[in-house]
Order: structure tokens, then C-alpha cells, then sequence
């Protein structure tokens, strides 16, 4: 009997992760379809089997076992037996009607940055923003329909709530009082902080439209009088709104080019009190530019999203903060969906 020839050249690794990678969008896809089509708020109140769901959701049996079993896969849902329920992840973050919801963040990724990361070379080759042309608009958000943009800040509320209560339990807020939040959109960093630590107050500065949403979601979450709203341009305004002793930038400065990152924190320096703090809480690339995956991956989105920003290593954040005049710059770490840490820098006594 003739023997197979030995297969020669065979490579030592493993094709999978490439094969991942490659793949990566199934995943993203799943989740943004599952949200679309209402799949978790049908296993809100009780589990139910494949035919159940199949007809709430206006599916063939074929695509929904499909669906089903790709999202039990996920860790969406849980199967006992032949019945579906929600995962806790799923349940705490993706039903509507939670205040934690987190389907804005997944239907804004699917609806505006899906489509704008199939042109991703654009923007390498470029150097350009590909969601939006800076030539012709102002910013990124100036055509936008209406619905696109009460997406884009459900999403990015149920973002910062998340990254915020994280900050809440970690850092400690013990020796400030009066927190003013740059570019602090609607709010959420500031009603997750205060609602956690009652001796705080704090403002939210920001664009006229930003400070109207933000109003919204302070009186809904009962701090009207615990929270205020100033409205200003960072770029523009000569200084900062004084009379705080902590000021928070929160997903910020990967917006902004490294000229302008360093003008406003020059301008947080001078609207502080001797012994203020600065605090920048970001996704941070670690000093050897190796990663973290998380923060290295939000840098291409701001290669997409931004003119001239992109997520910086905490040792760029330390350096700046040090020529901006702040003693004792310090580096908290933390795992949240918005950011990996905080550098804080104090301004001398």
C-alpha cells in the first residue's frame, strides 16, 4: 500500500486566531441583529422554548435556532433543557426599559461605525476621518438625522454610566467636593458620582445641546439641585468655569490631537485651586504601545471617527501633565467598558 508523503513546510502555529480576527464581525453582527429583532426583551419575564420565540419574533424555525443557539453560544442567553432565558449580562444591560440599558451602544457601533470601518484603509491612507468630511462640517454630528443622534447619546450615556460606576468604587472622592466634568455630555459621570458619594457636587460644561440633554437626565435622576449645567466651549472659552476643586475628563482627550490635549489641561491647571486635581479617565495604551487590545482598537475608531485623535499611553498623559504644572501625577487602574484607568495630577499647594 503506497504511504501519504509527509506534508512538508507545515507552518508550527495555528491559522485559528487569524481566522478570528478575520471573523470578528460575526460576532458583532449576531449581537446588533439579536437587539434589532427584540430577542431579549421577549425573555424579559420568563424563559420560552425555540417555537415560542420563532413567532414573537416573526422568524422561520431556521433562522431562529440559528440565532438562538449563536447567542447561547455568546453568552446571551442561557438553555435549560429546551428553554431560553436571558443571560444576568443580558438581563442587567440590554432590555430597554433598564436604566443600565446598553442596546445604544450596540446599535450606534452597527448603524454609523460598521458601515465607516468597511472603508478603514480610507483613513490609514488618508489621514482623515471617514464618518464624516471636516470640509464641509463642523463636527462629526452636523448632519446627522435626529434618530442617529438620540442614538449616538443613549449609547454614549449607558457607556459613560457604566465606566462611571466603576470609577465611583475605585477612586477616592473623599477630598473633593465640587466636580466640574469638561465635555461632560449628558451627564452621566456626574449622576453616577454623585448618586455614590453624597458629599459631591458638580457641573457638567459642555455645548448649549449637550447641557439641554444633560438637564434631562439630572432631573430625571432626582440631582437638580445637586447638579448644574454651564454652557461653553473648551477650544474657545479663555478659562474653565472656576469654583472646583476636581476636574474630570472623561473619554476625552482621544478626541483631540496632542496640541489640544495639552492647551486643556494647561487650562485645567489655571481653573483649579492649589491642591485641585485633574482626572482623565480613558481606554490607556500601556507605555510600550503593545496594547491593551481594548485601548489599541478604540484608537483606530478614533483614527475613523476624529481629525486628529487617538488613544494615548499613560506615559504621554503623565508627561503632559507634569509640563502642564501638576505635581504627583498617579495612574489608577481599573477594568470598564469605557476606560482601563484614570492618571490624576494635582496642582501644587
Amino acid at each position: 500500500m503506497t504511504q501519504p508523503s509527509p506534508i512538508t513546510n507545515q507552518p508550527s502555529v495555528s491559522p485559528i486566531p487569524l481566522m478570528q480576527m478575520a471573523a470578528g464581525f460575526w460576532v458583532s453582527k449576531t449581537l446588533a441583529s439579536a437587539v434589532e429583532l427584540g430577542l431579549f426583551p421577549a425573555l424579559a419575564d420568563h424563559p420560552a422554548d425555540k417555537n415560542t420565540l420563532a413567532t414573537a419574533l416573526g422568524l422561520k424555525p431556521r433562522p431562529a435556532e440559528v440565532l438562538l443557539t449563536a447567542c447561547t453560544a455568546l453568552g446571551l442567553l442561557d438553555k435549560t433543557g429546551d428553554l431560553y432565558r436571558n443571560s444576568p449580562m443580558t438581563q442587567a444591560y440590554l432590555l430597554p426599559d433598564k436604566p443600565h440599558y446598553f442596546g445604544g451602544v450596540v446599535r450606534f457601533c452597527d448603524e454609523r461605525e460598521y458601515v465607516a470601518w468597511d472603508r478603514l484603509p480610507q483613513a490609514l491612507r488618508t489621514n482623515r476621518p471617514i464618518t464624516w468630511d471636516p470640509d464641509s462640517h463642523e463636527s462629526p454630528f452636523a448632519d446627522l438625522e435626529p434618530e442617529m443622534i438620540d442614538l449616538i447619546w443613549r449609547g454614549m450615556h449607558s457607556l459613560s454610566a457604566s465606566t462611571a460606576a466603576v470609577l465611583a468604587t475605585t477612586c477616592d472622592f473623599s477630598p473633593y467636593r465640587r466636580i466640574l466634568d469638561v465635555g461632560g455630555g449628558s451627564g452621566a459621570y456626574l449622576i453616577e458620582l454623585c448618586k455614590r458619594h453624597a458629599h459631591l457636587t458638580g457641573t457638567v460644561y459642555d455645548l448649549p445641546p449637550a447641557c439641554e440633554i444633560a438637564k434631562q437626565n439630572i432631573a430625571s435622576a432626582s440631582l437638580d439641585k445637586t447638579i448644574a449645567t454651564a454652557s461653553g466651549d473648551f477650544q474657545r472659552d479663555a478659562e474653565l468655569p472656576g469654583g472646583h476643586d476636581l476636574i474630570l475628563l472623561s473619554m476625552i482627550l482621544h478626541d483631540w490631537d496632542e496640541a489640544t490635549g495639552r492647551m486643556l489641561l494647561r487650562k485645567c491647571r489655571d481653573a483649579l485651586p492649589p491642591g485641585g486635581a485633574v482626572m482623565i479617565s480613558e481606554l490607556l495604551v500601556n507605555p510600550e504601545r503593545t496594547g491593551p487590545l481594548d485601548a489599541a482598537l478604540m484608537g483606530m475608531n478614533m483614527l475613523a471617527e476624529t481629525t486628529g485623535g487617538r488613544n494615548y499611553a499613560e506615559d504621554e498623559y503623565l508627561a503632559w501633565l507634569k509640563d502642564a504644572g501638576f505635581d504627583e501625577p498617579e495612574i489608577i487602574r481599573f477594568e470598564a467598558a469605557g476606560a482601563n484607568g484614570v492618571v490624576i495630577g494635582r496642582r501644587p499647594v
